[in-house]
């Protein structure tokens, strides 16, 4: 945990030395230094940005709905794809991470898959945030993903 504290505090460094923040650029940097062979795809349109990249073992999923207070900023990574064996018993562990081990990130259900989550309002949004959210994700799907999809995997 102190590697997100060293980092937190740099990152907020820099955008205090102009009282702005450039959400897209924050997110690439940290995104740089967790991508795999620095392999990233990015989108960007009227409707924000979106980025995607792989980490471990899973892909992770960043988007920006834009820069406003009332735009999101959400990461996720998909984990296990349903149906699932013992789906209770998967749903009833989940539940149990939740609780206790996702830090600010969950478990959720979309679609058919299961994912980690993490999603917020851009309003006071800050680079130390961008910085752990993005990791928390990332590494919470890539630390459980292989595990879930041989004990429930269908």
């Amino acid at each position: 945990m102190t590697t997100f504290d060293k980092e937190d505090l740099a990152l907020d460094e820099l955008a205090e030395s102009d009282g702005s923040i450039d959400y897209p650029q924050e997110i690439e940097t940290v995104i740089a230094s967790l991508a795999e062979g620095q392999k990233v795809m990015v989108g960007h349109s009227d409707g924000g940005y979106a980025w995607k990249f792989k980490y471990g073992s899973v892909e992770v999923f960043v988007q920006l709905t834009g820069e406003t207070e009332e735009d999101t900023f959400t990461v996720w990574s998909e984990v296990l794809k349903l149906p699932a064996k013992d789906e209770t018993a998967l749903m009833k562990h989940l539940l149990q991470m939740n609780w206790g081990s996702t830090f600010e990130s969950r478990f959720a259900i979309a679609d058919d898959l299961v994912v980690v989550v993490s999603s917020r309002a851009v309003a006071d949004l800050n680079p130390s945030e961008i910085s752990r959210t993005i990791t928390v994700v990332a590494t919470i799907a890539d630390d459980n993903d292989e595990r879930l999809q041989e004990q429930f995997g269908a």
